[in-house]
């Protein structure tokens, strides 16, 4: 039997009171087929951004929007390794304001995307190679070995692998 909180007053599939104690229906399948998932990030500069994740980290670009032309797009599908993500300008390219705002940066800081990386000293000294300024990589205290980077919008990413020993 499905319980969810009871003061939801949200409407689910086919008028199923979502925080009612009654199970869903006799067939109903509780699982999901999800074969992956691809952030989206808003980003500020779509020319910087697509530096950044193109020439130094490496993805390429799937898919553009069909409406503006390189490098200024408003929407990218990137792709490495098999792994997807899409970026989105915050402000069309022709509204776009002189510098970014400082408090929607800001708030870039509570979001990261960790990718799984078997060699993250390797990751590091492509990094430096690349120019980018990063510090040594740690080990976290639920043993990951662990290396941190801010993309140009405040974007954390993190590179990591369980540590040896």
């Amino acid at each position: 039997m499905a319980i969810y909180r009871q003061d939801a007053l949200a409407k689910g599939v086919d008028g199923f009171q979502f925080g009612s104690r009654r199970s869903f229906p006799r067939g109903f399948d509780m699982t999901i087929d999800i074969q992956g998932m691809t952030p989206l990030l808003q980003v500020f500069d779509m020319a910087t951004s697509l530096k950044f994740y193109c020439d130094v980290l490496g993805f390429e670009i799937v898919q553009t929007d069909t409406n503006t032309t390189a490098p200024n797009h408003n929407w990218v599908w990137l792709r490495l390794n098999d792994k997807d993500l899409m970026l989105n300008t915050a402000y069309e390219y022709d509204k776009r304001p002189p510098v970014a705002n400082s408090r929607r940066v800001a708030s870039h800081r509570d979001t990261a995307l960790f990718f799984g990386a078997p060699d993250v000293d390797a990751v590091y000294a492509y990094l430096r190679a690349k120019g980018i300024e990063v510090k040594e990589p740690t080990v976290a205290p639920y043993g990951m070995k662990q290396l941190s980077v801010r993309d140009p919008d405040g974007f954390g990413l993190c590179f990591q692998w369980k540590a040896k020993g």
